[in-house]
């Protein structure tokens, strides 16, 4: 979404957006390459920047989070009987 949406509606670069909201160009482009999740921290920077909420930002992380889990794990959790109420 950040890389997407953002970075491109704003006219921002990697090394703009990094110094926009003080860290380091690499610390941006690990987490627009996905090499690296959203902190709380990133997501306080990111949503002043835009205007946003914090929780917004991470509830998309969450989203992708649970997203990826969920096909790294579908063959494993599949084999889980669910239990019933006595």
């Amino acid at each position: 979404m950040l890389r997407e949406d953002f970075i491109p509606d704003y006219g921002l670069s990697v090394s703009g957006l990094a110094a926009a909201i003080g860290v380091s160009r690499q610390s941006v482009n690990e987490l627009l390459l996905e090499r690296r999740a959203l902190s709380p921290e990133m997501a306080l920077r990111l949503a002043r920047l835009f205007g946003n909420s914090a929780e917004f930002r991470l509830n998309a992380q969450r989203a992708v989070d649970l997203w990826q889990a969920r096909e790294a794990l579908k063959d494993d959790v599949g084999r889980i009987k669910p239990l019933s109420a006595a």
